[in-house]
């Protein structure tokens, strides 16, 4: 129980002075959990994360089982102070320092050359690894608690490739008991996952769109970045093909008659369809009762999109139809999501 299922409880609300030392005693115990190599979920500005003590070889080798995760795919380190950033990375170039500084705490992870802190097992066998200070309160409490110089290694808090969870009742449908405590820190801010960009030596590549836009990263590096993740050399977490996905099939139409059109396409195959759009439908759909209109703001659209995915995945449809987001660059981190959501429909057989 943390701070929202206290607030909704059918007793007389508790004063302010309650609620505090109530979230420090849930914060303290699941310090403690983590410090005695259990594993914690726990909320991010991001996505909910599925967290082991960094010092733990046996909880992060959980984290890998519990998940389905393959051993290579790499995990993100978080932790609370930029001054320990030389402590967790071995070289940190001055556009690395820049963005740290400007965007920590934040949903920013950078890949940089890990120090010999830092264990194979999170970073996949790789010599580098993807670092973050989350701006979340219960995050950052969470960390201080845990200690001085502590990271706790964290994917998204659900099984290998599905949606991530941005409330902590996703955690709880995903693992029920798998999970030694889970703190409830409401919803997530941001919704969709961190950017990762690479700082490996003078280059500076976009590896997975996120929280960050790539303007407000050229913006303050002033100069491009280099977007071809597929040609670097580094994995990095969320990167696969197929990834972040609902159960129920989902495809992508590239316009609104497009949309509609396969709607009526699947009706006519007796399917039952679920829609999500940002463009109001046209007249004659105006009564559908199986559509979603979600915001036309990137941020907002960001925020709800898994929740709205599992939202639709829980009422058994058989197919789902998503509108193509506009193409501009601000939409960029949730029209990765999507592709990747729907990779195994496009390439089925």
């Amino acid at each position: 129980m943390f701070l929202d299922e206290l607030r909704s409880s059918e007793y007389d609300p508790p004063s302010d002075d309650d609620f505090a030392r109530t979230a420090l005693r849930q914060i303290e115990l699941a310090a403690n959990h983590l410090r005695s190599g259990q594993i914690v979920a726990f909320p991010t500005e991001t996505v909910y994360g599925l967290g082991a003590d960094i010092s733990h070889p046996q909880a992060i080798e959980k984290i890998f089982k519990i998940k389905g995760r393959p051993r290579n795919h790499p995990l993100i380190a978080h932790f609370s102070d930029l001054a320990d950033l030389e402590y967790w990375a071995s070289e940190i170039p001055s556009a690395a320092w820049s963005l740290a500084e400007y965007f920590w705490p934040g949903p920013l992870t950078l890949i940089l050359p890990k120090s010999d802190r830092i264990p194979a097992n999170v970073t996949g066998g790789q010599d580098t690894v993807g670092l973050r200070i989350p701006r979340h309160p219960v995050a950052q409490a969470l960390l201080r608690a845990l200690g001085t110089r502590r990271a706790i290694a964290a994917p998204s808090a659900n099984r290998f490739g599905h949606l991530s969870p941005t409330l902590a009742i996703h955690v709880r449908e995903e693992f029920h008991n798998e999970i030694g405590m889970i703190l409830d820190g409401g919803s997530c801010e941001v919704g969709l996952e961190s950017t990762i960009v690479s700082c490996i030596g003078e280059t500076v590549t976009l590896l997975r769109p996120g929280g960050i836009s790539v303007d407000a990263i050229e913006n303050l590096l002033k100069q491009k970045i280099l977007n071809n993740p597929l040609r670097h050399p580094v994995r990095a977490p969320g990167s696969l093909p197929a990834h972040y996905a609902p159960d129920t099939p989902l495809e992508i139409c590239a316009t609104s008659s497009a949309l509609w059109a396969r709607v009526r396409w699947f009706q006519q195959q007796g399917l039952r369809t679920a829609i999500v759009t940002h463009t109001p439908p046209p007249g004659a759909h105006q009564e559908q009762s199986d559509f979603i209109l979600m915001p036309d703001n990137p941020v907002t659209y960001g925020k709800m999109l898994y929740a709205t995915m599992r939202k639709l995945d829980r009422l058994g449809y058989d197919q789902l139809l998503i509108e193509a987001p506009p193409n501009k660059l601000d939409w960029l981190a949730i029209t990765d999501r999507l592709q990747r959501a729907s990779y195994h429909y496009l390439n089925k057989t």
